[in-house]
């Protein structure tokens, strides 16, 4: 690769500019109007503003990205995270125009996205999930026909999507159909899909991220796990590597399930394997596999020397991981914390504008 758009603002931005900087290769940012004064505008070798401050008509706007990196003579496009970045058909439309997408493949992205079937095929590979539905639910009653099967509390998930939305935890039967009406709703708002099922909700558990790599070459190696559990609103507060909960057993078991599920579906790039681990019985359950470089891998960046979008970077132009047949050395011990503008008078509820000082 030569030049890479840069489709995102933002840390995420400005940390590809830097990493392709390091590998030779030139960029370009885009921007939207509320945007032209970021620093990923002006880091950038080149600079092309795209629409008007909502996303809708900037950074989610896919005929306009695919049309300036066409325009600008892009060969590669790195969606970051949100936004674009876990959108198979936005991959499938890079792919189609000749542009390198620096993430995992098309099918990776709909495997994973796809809740019940990333349950299937990790069940398959031998690596535990949590007990619960075999498939999706739409319809109420077909779904109230399983739960006492799963048992309760029982956690409603959307299939498609994350992030807390279209969740809700239940205590007992009797509020299963309200609770599961509002997931249905809000999952249908949020990702165009309403279909949920149905998990066992564990009480005390520890969220246990594993950090992997894997290449076209066949390769895949693990860069330790970061211990998330601090969590609020089903969104996550602080990340810590190395765990301080799990003994180093059962690190090694859970990094190497992440691995057979990262080497079983040929999977190419940055990954995050999830999994909850049970306090109470040492059990531990995959979760989910986000399909992309994660908000909070500077804390594993940290501790394993490696920078991260660098190595996303060599892995998408084919060639093969550098630590390939080994997981890196760690050294030291890393937290990363989330800060955010919100309003403690008012529940805590986001309160955003004007930073004036820090």
């Amino acid at each position: 690769m030569k030049r890479v758009l840069v489709a995102n603002r933002g840390e995420i931005a400005v940390r590809i500019i830097e990493a392709c900087r390091s590998c030779g290769v030139e960029t370009v940012a885009v921007y939207s109007q509320a945007d032209e004064s970021s620093s990923h505008v002006w880091m950038a070798d080149q600079a092309v503003r795209i629409g008007r401050p909502p996303a809708s008509e900037s950074y989610l706007c896919v005929n306009k990205l695919l049309h300036v990196a066409l325009e600008t003579g892009c060969d590669g496009l790195h969606p970051g995270y949100g936004f674009l970045s876990e959108r198979s058909g936005f991959v499938d439309q890079c792919t189609a125009e000749g542009i390198t997408f620096i993430g995992p493949a098309a099918d990776h992205i709909r495997l994973m996205g796809d809740k019940a079937e990333a349950r299937r095929t990790v069940t398959a590979l031998g690596v535990p999930v949590v007990p619960g539905s075999e498939g999706a639910f739409s319809d109420i009653d077909e779904a109230y026909a399983v739960v006492q099967d799963i048992g309760f509390p029982l956690l409603i998930k959307a299939r498609s999507g994350g992030g807390g939305r279209g969740m809700r935890v239940v205590e007992d039967i009797s509020q299963f159909r309200s609770l599961f009406a509002q997931a249905r709703s809000e999952a249908e708002a949020a990702f165009g899909d309403g279909e949920l099922y149905l998990e066992r909700y564990f009480q005390r558990i520890r969220h246990i991220e594993v950090q992997v790599f894997g290449d076209r070459h066949g390769n895949v190696s693990h860069l330790g796990e970061r211990d998330c559990t601090l969590q609020r609103r089903h969104q996550k507060l602080l990340e810590e590597t190395p765990s301080t909960v799990i003994d180093d057993s059962k690190r090694d078991s859970i990094c190497n399930a992440a691995v057979a599920i990262t080497r079983g579906i040929n999977y190419e790039g940055a990954g995050t394997v999830e999994f909850i681990y049970d306090d109470l019985s040492g059990e531990f359950f995959f979760i989910e596999m986000n399909t992309r470089i994660h908000d909070e891998h500077p804390s594993s960046l940290v501790v394993s020397g490696l920078d991260l979008v660098v190595v996303q970077v060599i892995v998408a132009a084919g060639d093969p991981l550098s630590f390939a047949g080994k997981n890196p050395d760690r050294e030291g011990h890393a937290i990363e914390f989330r800060i955010n503008a919100e309003d403690p008078a008012r529940d805590f509820l986001p309160s955003p504008g004007i930073l004036k000082r820090w």
